[in-house]
């Protein structure tokens, strides 16, 4: 199989690596060459900066990893060229273009993963077959929190210039942090309701929102929460979950998931295998990939999936500039 990944930042650098730790060596670069990041890796690989250049070496799978306002820039041709796409999340910075990327995977007949990452944690998995089993009873509420300093991502670069950071291109804490939107979604169903604020009150001399609270009203009834910031230190990544029979306790710190019994008075511990470490997330998914671009395997996370993610992050941002609910 033939890759095309398009942009050389720190995810793309990732999802290289972990082509190559996986076996596959058929690998091309689609990039601005504005990354901060060393390139010394790249010595034995074709580099393009033109798309049409890119897509003549007629790549089976895309992977696009370049700033989020610029992935359907990407993602569009290569649909249409019948390759399969890998799309970091989020889809885009906006819903206009999704018709075309969907006409475009139609007519070329290729597939897209959208990269949540999380779809893949054991642990997360773990919590998905709980509530499917019913375990805690009816989920009452949800509250999600992601704290993470911003400054701290990349030490290597201007924090303020990075696409987190910047408006125009799809930065801002809750585009860059819409992790959440996905796995509440995937967890506890359709979101019916959303209510939000956010705030640039970190004093990090930002363009973007560095803080947002979100409100949020299941189609189960269930009430949710959402917690995003740019700002905390130390960081802290986290799930609650209650139900009327119990609850459940996530941590991305240490990957953990509790279970609260009260008919015991308990509490039941989950954890992911010996060793886990984060990027064993971006391997799994990369191992689902080749299993979608051989037609051995469905997207776990469609573009659908990814587009109703899009969707509340962009609903969130409607509700703060207008104060007042959005229903869907």
């Amino acid at each position: 199989m033939k890759f095309l990944i398009a942009g050389y930042g720190s995810i793309g650098r990732r999802h290289m690596r972990n082509l190559l730790a996986l076996g596959e060596r058929d690998i091309v670069l689609y990039r601005s060459n504005r990354s901060t990041l060393p390139t010394d890796e790249l010595a034995d690989f074709p580099v393009e900066t033109d798309m049409r250049a890119a897509l003549a070496h007629r790549p089976d799978a895309v992977i696009i990893s370049n700033p989020t306002a610029l992935h359907l820039d990407v993602a569009i041709p290569a649909a249409e060229s019948g390759a399969h796409l890998l799309i970091e999340k989020p889809v885009s910075h906006s819903l206009r273009h999704i018709p075309e990327l969907e006409k475009a995977l139609r007519n070329g007949g290729g597939q897209a993963l959208v990269a949540f990452q999380f779809r893949f944690h054991p642990t997360l998995q773990q919590a998905q077959q709980l509530l499917a089993d019913g375990a805690i009873g009816k989920v009452v509420s949800a509250r999600a929190h992601w704290g993470e300093y911003l400054p701290g991502w990349h030490p290597w670069e201007d924090y303020r210039a990075s696409y987190s950071a910047r408006p125009e291109l799809g930065g801002g804490v809750v585009l860059t942090l819409c992790h959440p939107f996905d796995y509440l979604r995937w967890l506890l169903g359709e979101v019916k309701s959303l209510y939000a604020l956010t705030g640039r009150l970190g004093g990090l001399d930002l363009a973007v929102e560095d803080t947002a609270e979100i409100a949020m009203r299941f189609a189960s009834g269930a009430l949710g929460s959402l917690h995003l910031d740019y700002v905390q230190r130390p960081g802290a990544h986290h799930l609650e979950i209650v139900g009327t029979q119990g609850m459940l306790r996530w941590d991305n710190t240490d990957g953990s998931l509790n279970l609260y019994r009260p008919e015991t008075g308990t509490w039941e511990n989950f954890n992911p295998p010996l060793n886990f470490e984060r990027n064993d997330l971006f391997l799994a998914e990369m191992r689902h990939f080749l299993a979608v671009v051989q037609r051995n395997a469905q997207p776990i996370c469609t573009l659908q999936d990814g587009t109703a993610a899009l969707h509340l992050a962009l609903a969130a941002y409607e509700s703060a500039e207008n104060h007042r609910e959005v229903l869907f």
